[in-house]
């Protein structure tokens, strides 16, 4: 017969017995669904990451890599005033790739949710825009070559035409041509978060402020918009982030008469300059997350991501 422990009162105390913990199938179950794609990013994105900030400290020769820490790398990538003048103007391009993109990506965005009524033909011609990308993007870049150049079709077209008396010069292998180029390569990034926004949005708030008596810009410029600044914030991340990296475009446009940052790094490697290419590529990387951390400050994009609808949290305030 068991018998009751007896406190120091003199008062018998029941002992609990031990009960030994269940295996959480459900925790265990998450953690084994999380596991391939934790797999995944961490030997795609994390250790290659890893592996260039390593690399950025390695001191190089003509042939070959030396693995002995140095901030020489870094030294001459701070203290260059090249280095700076050309991520001025890769700033630059991103600045003017942005503002195009923006304007010509929310107007078409703007046509497809408000102006087209079928579903279908807002289908339709969302696909549309994607048959750009079917082909390369050095076959896009090299087409606008014979459209600008100095014999070009629209350099003949305009003389014929009596508008100009001698072709345009900075039409083709310039800064105009780098930035044009990368809008049209860049706006389907744009467009698409944008239009994904617009087509969230509680079509009963814009005819509440129609009803209130205000005009289309002013319901464009207080509804429209403020429902649409994650697309907004959304695309212009893909746009940054592609024309910051870029370097093929700006080589080919250009014909070497511009530099950027994509571009100076690919030199680096052609000339076996790893450490200093790294170098610049972590650099490159912390400034374009800071520039992505000062544009997602201001929006939620967990909502979009998660598919919440904007009208109804506009609604709900």
């Amino acid at each position: 017969m068991s018998t009751l422990p007896v406190a120091a009162g003199g008062t018998a105390r029941a002992v609990a017995p031990r009960t030994h913990r269940r295996f959480d199938f459900a925790r265990a179950a998450a953690y084994f669904q999380a596991a391939p794609l934790a797999i995944v990013f961490l030997c795609f994105l994390v250790f290659p990451i890893v592996a260039i900030v390593v690399v950025s400290f390695f001191d190089y020769d003509s042939v070959q890599i030396i693995p002995r820490f140095t901030l020489e790398n870094y030294r001459e990538l701070l203290f260059s005033k090249v280095t700076w003048e050309t991520y001025l103007n890769t700033f630059r391009f991103a600045a003017m790739t942005w503002a195009a993109t923006l304007v010509v990506g929310f107007t078409l965005s703007y046509f497809l949710a408000f102006h087209v009524r079928s579903t279908l033909m807002q289908i339709a011609l969302s696909l549309l825009c994607t048959v750009p990308f079917w082909t390369s993007n050095i076959i896009r870049m090299i087409s606008w070559i014979p459209f600008l150049g100095r014999n070009g079709l629209l350099n003949m077209a305009l003389v014929r035409l009596g508008i100009i008396h001698q072709p345009l010069e900075f039409l083709l292998f310039s800064d105009f041509a780098v930035v044009l180029a990368l809008v049209h390569l860049n706006t389907f990034f744009m467009m698409i978060p944008i239009f994904n926004s617009m087509m969230r949005i509680d079509r009963s708030l814009i005819e509440a402020a129609r009803d209130a008596g205000a005009r289309a810009p002013q319901v464009l410029w207080n509804v429209v918009i403020p429902l649409s600044k994650t697309g907004i914030a959304i695309g212009s991340i893909f746009v940054i982030a592609l024309v910051m990296g870029d370097f093929i475009t700006v080589r080919l446009m250009s014909r070497g008469q511009s530099a950027s940052v994509g571009l100076m790094m690919a030199n680096s490697i052609s000339l076996l300059q790893y450490p200093a290419a790294a170098a610049n590529a972590v650099l490159l990387l912390i400034l374009v997350l800071g520039m992505i951390a000062g544009i997602v400050r201001g929006v939620d994009i967990r909502r979009e991501l998660t598919g919440a609808n904007p009208g109804g949290t506009a609604t709900n305030e």
